[in-house]
């Protein structure tokens, strides 16, 4: 019955004889087999540098070898490779087990964990051998914005040179109620907060301006925190960074004699003059350097147009996940296996590129696995900034982050609707199935800055991110949304993120559905004409301009 039903959807508008041959390569029982090894504990979570990373980095260029596809990247003595090394340079704390808090000859503590027992998370980025800090003083900075374009700017009354910048998550509403922006992610945050000279920034976590909930901060942010070598990262960095509990910090700032709750509501009407809060924060924390061999898998198909063989089109999802939960909880289940995140991307793109050996496009096609994507998007911001092509010769980003594990739906989320010239693309290629096209069900999560298109993005690269739902067949309109909330909630950066999944079971026939839509999407893109661009006036239209040809 389902396959008819997705019979019926193809048959109108029509897609050609190739391309329904394609993608009916694409199927259940394959994304499953390699969701099954990738998620295996025998990976031991996929954690940058490990054996298990290693592991199913050789995996996956196997699996691409096999489908016809050859080495994309350049190996270090200049001939082709399947493996883009990445220098990640891995800086690990000796995190204290309290942050202590001063005012005057009054103290408070501030807990670091263990796990969601923390009221403060922290760790350290920068390029400093000792990220110990002595009385430094906490400022509230409001969102911790600077966007000119919005006649906003949080820093402009604000001195923290050598102090702490405390910041509220999320962003004010310029680009309507409820949505995040890049301004809004606590990256962009900790940039910022570098670029005025502060010592370290904590971000007030709350589950709504986050978009999930503390223990996702806890299990996401260990000791050790990845970054790339400074040549390869124009970016500055603070000594230390980290997130402050909405509890412990409004008990911090009930200590200075402020109101936390009002002070948000001051800042979402406009710039806020920084508050200093009267309270140092003191700690040692020593951190030490390593640099942790790690790489993306890159594989090439090349086009069958001489003309445009050299512009490609590229698919990706990260290999890695978080590791082995340290320390041990005696009788559970200690490895985040990453079943969903993103043992299930790597198994779709995989399985597409199957269906790419089927028919093979005008421009090439380029399957990227990129490493670090959970460390800070690294592995793919080394990717964009030393492509195999030019950057503007890259005709756009599909990206996968996790698949429809729920069923068929009628309707399907187009990240960057109305930013691209693709709208038109995605829309007809969602109607063959029956389908329509909204864009981000969830724009308070931030989801275009979360993952591997947006380091391709910087670089001018349209990102297509194409997610099932959230109107599923034979369930009501709420009944979607509520899944993702538990997801998030109970499985999202946790060990219970495995395959086979438990309790409850996984129904592929969404996966496949996408994953037909995505191949479909970028075999149009690699025969069109043009190649894609952003928008005028569009965050990214700059760098597109700007990209190398």
């Amino acid at each position: 019955m389902i396959a008819l039903a997705l019979s019926l959807a193809l048959a109108a508008p029509a897609v050609t004889p190739a391309e329904q041959a394609a993608m009916n390569v694409i199927t259940a029982p394959e994304i499953s087999a390699h969701i099954r090894f990738l998620a295996d504990d025998l990976l031991t979570g996929r954690f940058p540098g490990t054996p298990g990373d290693e592991l199913a980095v050789k995996y996956l260029a196997t699996e691409l070898e096999a489908e016809g596809f050859e080495p994309g990247a350049v190996g270090p003595d200049g001939r082709p490779s399947w493996f883009q090394e990445v220098p990640l340079v891995a800086h690990t704390a000796t995190i204290p087990r309290q942050i202590t808090f001063t005012k005057g000859a009054q103290t408070q503590a501030l807990a670091t964990g263990p796990g969601t027992a923390a009221e403060i998370v922290v760790h350290s980025l920068g390029d400093v051998d000792d990220a110990s800090v002595k009385d430094a003083e906490l400022v509230f900075v409001g969102y911790g914005i600077v966007a000119p374009e919005h006649h906003w700017d949080d820093y402009r009354h604000a001195d923290v040179k050598g102090k702490i910048a405390v910041l509220l998550n999320f962003n004010p509403p310029w680009a309507g109620p409820g949505k995040r922006l890049w301004y809004g992610r606590w990256d962009y945050k900790y940039l910022e907060a570098a670029r005025h000279g502060a010592v370290g920034a904590l971000v007030i976590h709350t589950p709504e301006s986050a978009g999930y909930p503390w223990q996702v901060v806890t299990s996401s942010n260990g000791p050790t925190a990845f970054g790339l070598p400074r040549e390869g990262d124009p970016d500055p960095h603070l000594p230390f960074q980290g997130w402050l509990a909405h509890d412990a910090a409004a008990r911090l700032f009930r200590w200075a004699g402020r109101d936390l709750a009002k002070l948000t509501a001051r800042a979402q009407k406009g710039p806020v003059r920084a508050v200093p809060l009267g309270i140092g924060a003191t700690f040692e924390m020593p951190v030490a350097h390593r640099t942790v061999p790690s790489a993306n898998v890159v594989g090439l198909l090349r086009g069958t147009d001489p003309s445009v063989a050299g512009e490609a089109v590229v698919y990706s999802a990260h290999h890695d996940h978080l590791g082995e939960r340290v320390p041990p909880v005696p009788g559970e289940h200690n490895v985040y296996t990453g079943a969903l995140d993103n043992a299930s991307g790597d198994a779709a793109v995989l399985a597409m590129a199957r269906a790419f050996r089927a028919d093979p496009p005008r421009r090439s096609v380029i399957v990227l696995f990129p490493t670090a994507e959970e460390q800070g998007l690294l592995g793919s911001r080394w990717f964009a900034t030393h492509p195999p092509i030019p950057a503007g010769r890259l005709a756009a980003d599909i990206n996968l982050d996790g698949v429809n594990i729920h069923g068929l739906t009628t309707d399907v989320g187009f990240l960057a609707l109305g930013r691209t010239t693709l709208d038109d693309l995605v829309e007809t290629a969602a109607a063959t199935q029956g389908r329509t096209v909204h864009g981000d069900a969830y724009p308070d999560r931030g989801y275009p800055y979360r993952s591997d298109d947006f380091s391709l993005a910087r670089v001018g690269v349209p990102a297509v991110r194409l997610t099932g739902g959230p109107h599923y067949v034979g369930h009501d309109d709420a009944w979607g949304r509520d899944w993702v909330a538990k997801y998030e909630r109970e499985h999202y950066h946790q060990t219970s993120d495995q395959y086979p999944p438990s309790p409850a079971s996984w129904d592929l026939t969404g996966a496949v559905q996408d994953a037909q839509l995505d191949w479909l999407v970028g075999e149009r893109i690699a025969n069109q004409a043009a190649l894609p661009a952003w928008k005028a006036g569009d965050e990214f239209e700059a760098a597109r301009r700007a990209a190398a040809r």
